[in-house]
């Protein structure tokens, strides 16, 4: 199984997500593209918080310098990036690619985060409430679905709204694999936990 773990926006809880995703499934994880902060990457944090043994952890296709939308941290790099280079790992274990804010966060001139994602991936989104956010939420998987892809699941994440959650819910119609509280730190023994409620959901994609 490969899953693709979006967000509705940045900071909403992707590597946080990745990392139970990971552990729940004892998966192999890939950021194929990570911009700024390469000495704590998304990928040393995800590595970091795991604790299983099995998961192996692949190098991002393209390491940029600079926290910025990709395209623009390519070119202060003075690089472009290019979706032919970016070559997904070959695995017999399952795979957890994460991707970088939200879908239609710039590659290049032409390219954005959406067309990273493969017809055999699933899909998950992750949302945090903020004003806002319903629309977000909902923007990201029309677009999704309007590209032929499925979302899988939806995971919440932050402080909980009931009445935001059961909206979304019930308009979009897509499983809800867990919420993710607002925690004061996640490490390996927070993430297991999580691993553990999540992981049937998660093994029925």
């Amino acid at each position: 199984m490969k899953i693709f773990i979006t967000g509705i926006s940045t900071d909403v809880g992707k590597t946080v997500t990745s990392a139970i995703v990971v552990e729940a499934l004892e998966a192999d994880y890939w950021k194929p593209i990570q911009a700024g902060d390469l000495d704590n990457s998304d990928s040393h944090k995800v590595k970091s918080q795991v604790s299983n043994s099995k998961s192996q952890f692949y190098p991002n296709a393209y390491q940029l310098n600079t926290p910025a939308s990709p395209h623009l941290a390519a070119e202060i790099d003075g690089i472009t990036i290019d979706l032919k280079q970016i070559q997904e790992p070959k695995t017999e274990n399952h795979l957890v690619i994460e991707g970088a804010g939200g879908i239609f966060v710039p590659l290049n001139e032409k390219d954005t985060i959406i067309d990273l994602i493969q017809s055999d991936y699933k899909v998950i989104v992750v949302s945090r409430h903020y004003l806002g956010s319903i629309n977000h939420t909902l923007l990201t998987i029309e677009a999704i679905q309007h590209r032929g892809f499925e979302v899988a699941g939806i995971i919440f994440s932050g402080s909980e709204n009931k009445s935001t959650e059961s909206l979304i819910l019930n308009k979009t119609g897509i499983k809800c694999i867990g919420r993710i509280d607002e925690e004061p730190y996640f490490d390996q023994n927070v993430i297991r936990e999580y691993a553990d409620l999540f992981r049937e959901n998660l093994l029925s994609l």
